[in-house]
């Protein structure tokens, strides 16, 4: 459809193609008229990747409307600045501050070029009448609960991110309210955040940047500091807090199919020095990831060069033994079974697979299983005075098992007992008998007649009283 055929009563909008000049390079192609002003208390303005939630109204420069969120009454919503809408939007409606409502005029290099786009002709000029609502970050929360927003102040380079091990370097401000609390460069590990007293929210914030990237991060207490704050900060319990951060510098970490042998190896020894720190410190189930990581690296390479093989099956071994121990002592005695499997199949008669698996099994209430192993224990080492203890409690549980069921079985047969006599008493009370028998014969009783009834007169004899009624026998 040609821009000149229109309706005889479409408009201009009288605010098209005025306004200032919003592009980088002040080209003409966004030109942006307010029509009434928004929020001018706060300094804030949507950011890139923020979702933002407008009401618009597009005509062509003659005034014929091809769209309108107002006419099908819904609010439209998109992420700023990736793309999602045409350039004039992306740039226009990052201007914009709650409550605006502007006018944005787009040249066709700035909307949908030479290929226009279903009522929208070829090189066409739009305009835009666009209320801005509101907006909001990105939730970076397993859960959904606004729990970590993240909103990107800076746009970073490349597209790399920080993943686990890769190494940062961040500059990074933390408030809470308007008070500073923490203000310092940081280098360190992903994963290893805990440890410079960066609050997980935080840490997983910063594997979501990119290098050079400068990025605001909204934490709540389940994801900053909790329920004790922290002291060394003076942070309060149950605390929301915000931290600016510049990402300055990014090592990312390589995959396991980047490395060679070597590499592999190197990386396990680290992930076991790493998991072994852990545990000794209590911390099991950062332990339990690292000790895992052993196996990511080296558990299936059939290619391995016959002079390294020795270092990875005993590599291998320790990640499986190492984690059925963190396992048991995080008290998932079903892991450490598994683990402990794996381990075995590498040495089947492993003394510490065989020890440890009976441990778990035993902690499971299978003393029958946990015996076996412990039994095999003491077959490989004789002077193993833990495996026979092991033996003895075994020993125990299986005759209190044994003990109990007895006791169990035997309430439940004199139950059985009792309410058969029971049953049979019932019967007998209730039937009448078929025939007389014992000392008497049935001619040798005297019947009562219809009309006879004793009863008690209260002294200890009986009375008749006469009466119609059935004789009870």
């Amino acid at each position: 459809m040609a821009v000149e055929n229109v309706a005889e009563t479409s408009q201009k909008h009288p605010l098209a193609g005025t306004g200032e000049d919003i592009t980088p390079n002040k080209d003409g192609g966004v030109l942006k008229s307010i029509i009434k002003e928004g929020d001018t208390t706060e300094n804030d303005r949507p950011m890139k990747g923020d979702t933002v939630h407008v009401h618009y109204v597009g005509t062509l420069m003659n005034g014929e409307e091809f769209d309108s969120s107002r006419k099908r009454n819904e609010q439209f919503s998109f992420k700023l600045g990736e793309g999602r809408v045409i350039k004039g939007w992306d740039l226009g409606v990052a201007t914009m501050r709650r409550g605006e409502v502007c006018v944005l005029t787009c040249s066709p290099e700035y909307a949908y070029g030479k290929n226009g786009q279903g009522k929208i002709p070829a090189d066409a000029t739009l305009v835009f009448e666009v209320e801005l609502f509101d907006w909001s970050g990105e939730d970076l929360s397993d859960d959904k609960d606004g729990g970590i927003i993240h909103r990107v102040i800076t746009v970073g380079k490349g597209f790399d991110k920080p993943k686990e091990d890769s190494s940062v370097t961040v500059h990074i401000v933390g408030k809470h309210g308007d008070t500073v609390f923490d203000e310092r460069d940081v280098s360190f590990v992903i994963g290893e955040g805990s440890e410079h007293n960066l609050p997980k929210g935080l840490e997983k914030g910063i594997q979501e940047m990119l290098n050079e990237e400068t990025a605001q991060f909204t934490i709540k207490p389940k994801y900053g500091f909790g329920s004790k704050g922290c002291a060394e900060w003076n942070v309060p319990p149950d605390a929301t807090i915000k931290y600016q951060v510049t990402l300055s510098n990014l090592v990312k970490a390589k995959e396991s199919w980047e490395m060679d042998h070597d590499e592999k190896l190197s990386a396990a020894e680290k992930s076991k020095a790493k998991g072994t720190e852990y545990f000794k410190a209590g911390n099991y189930k950062k332990a339990i990831k690292q000790y895992t990581k052993i196996l990511d690296y080296l558990d299936s390479y059939p290619d391995i060069p016959e002079e390294q093989k020795a270092s990875y099956k005993e590599l291998v071994l320790a990640g499986h033994l190492n984690l059925a121990m963190a396992y048991i002592k995080n008290k998932d005695n079903a892991e450490a079974v598994k683990s402990c499997d794996k381990a075995l199949k590498v040495d089947p008669d492993n003394v510490k697979g065989l020890f440890r698996r009976g441990q778990a099994n035993l902690a499971m209430s299978d003393p029958i299983l946990a015996k076996k192993d412990f039994n095999r224990v003491v077959e490989l080492d004789p002077e193993n005075k833990a495996a026979k203890n092991q033996v003895t409690i075994c020993l125990h549980q299986i005759k209190q098992a044994a003990q109990k069921e007895k006791r169990l079985y035997s309430n439940m047969f004199e139950k059985f007992a009792e309410q058969d006599r029971k049953a049979e008493a019932l019967k007998k009370s209730s039937d009448p008998p078929q025939e007389f028998g014992g000392v008497f014969n049935k001619e040798d009783v005297e019947q009562p007649s219809d009309k006879d009834k004793v009863t008690d007169s209260g002294d200890g004899t009986s009375e008749t009283k006469t009466e119609s009624m059935e004789a009870e026998v």
